[in-house]
């Protein structure tokens, strides 16, 4: 399949990987082709599910610290941070120019 240089852009600024090379390139052609396997899979007539265990009520705990308590220790190992956050992944990798790509994938 055909990659646009639209797509990989997005695709690029979603999950902050490169695609810069022939190689990433085609290692995302592969990644799509082996997905398109699901079009072939009969789902007539199956409803869609919003979890898997939809026969069990899904309680959400809450998000309070037991034990521990060491926020700042642990942000003491953050290489980048804001406020009370780590920035992940550090220093977002620098996104091709468009006509960069388009090379990429006219060349592959």
């Amino acid at each position: 399949q055909k990659v646009s240089v639209e797509v990989l852009g997005h695709l690029e600024h979603l999950a902050l990987v490169d695609f810069r090379d022939s190689e990433g390139v085609e290692r995302l052609r592969k990644a799509i082709q082996f997905a398109d396997q699901l079009h072939e899979v009969n789902t007539d007539g199956v409803e869609p599910m919003d979890s898997v265990l939809e026969d069990r009520c899904l309680y959400l705990r809450e998000d309070d610290v037991t034990e521990g308590n060491c926020t700042r220790e642990l942000l003491e190992n953050a290489r980048e941070k804001v406020e009370e956050y780590f920035v992940a992944p550090p220093g977002n990798i620098p996104l091709p120019k468009l006509e960069e790509q388009d090379a990429f994938l006219q060349g592959s």
